[in-house]
């Protein structure tokens, strides 16, 4: 089973820029979609059909033009869950869940803090999803969340650790929930298998941050260690530039 994830910064946008072209050749079963920007009757489906996709679901946030996920997926789902039903979460569309007969697939778009406010809505937001988790995995010990974290882990996930140890998405306490996140039992598929730096996933739009791979790695693949086994590949697609974000994506051999 091949999983992707991508946070497509609006997926009006990313259709206009070549994605379902891209879809169409990168093939996967799966796709985990974050920040739609889009409610569901805004969109041509038709197109994702056309493309392999019969299966595809949307959890939009209340607020117009704003956050939402999704998942497409060519194999029927036994279960789908849209949210987690805690309501301080759920009205900004950011978790979706497909279960399927080896593995349940969640497609999640992590709060950014991008000030004080949103940062406090940010770390609550960990702290629920981190309960949250802790409960489901009890219920399905293979989960695979797949999505934008909005956080770098480790030095080597981002560009310039110094620079930006007091910014969001690198800060001291979201480094220390994700490293807790991954310490209850996931695992960060691409840094399982893959050690080398200067891999990432976000770039910013100024400074010609891509085109010199100033980035970070904030999009993950995050397996549940029963999983661990069925792990065949992890990998980074920094060629699809239809956001900016790029893919992440892992293969499950069942």
């Amino acid at each position: 089973m091949k999983v992707l994830s991508y946070n497509v910064n609006g997926i009006r946008a990313a259709i206009k820029k070549g994605f379902l072209d891209w879809l169409s050749a990168a093939n996967p079963d799966v796709i985990c979609i974050q920040e739609t920007k889009a409610q569901k009757d805004q969109l041509d489906l038709a197109a994702f059909e056309k493309l392999g996709y019969p299966y595809h679901y949307w959890f939009s946030a209340e607020k117009k033009g704003y956050s939402g996920v999704a998942v497409l997926s060519k194999l029927e789902p036994n279960k789908v869950v849209y949210g987690t039903g805690i309501e301080t979460m759920d009205f900004e569309g950011r978790n979706l869940r497909l279960d399927f007969d080896h593995v349940s697939v969640m497609s999640l778009y992590l709060p950014s803090g991008t000030n004080d406010a949103r940062l406090d809505f940010k770390l609550n937001y960990m702290a629920e999803f981190q309960g949250y988790v802790d409960d489901l995995k009890k219920e399905i010990p293979k989960l695979l969340i797949c999505g934008d974290y909005n956080i770098c882990h480790e030095e080597i996930d981002i560009h310039n650790p110094k620079q930006n140890k007091n910014t969001s998405g690198f800060l001291p306490v979201e480094r220390k929930w994700i490293g807790n996140f991954i310490s209850t039992g996931f695992i960060d598929t691409f840094r399982h298998l893959n050690k080398e730096p200067h891999h990432y996933s976000w770039w910013s739009y100024r400074a010609n941050a891509r085109n010199n791979n100033k980035g970070w790695r904030i999009d993950y693949c995050m397996a549940s260690h029963p999983l661990k086994d069925h792990i065949e590949r992890a990998f980074i697609l920094p060629e699809a530039k239809h956001s900016d974000h790029c893919p992440v994506g892992v293969v499950l051999n069942f």
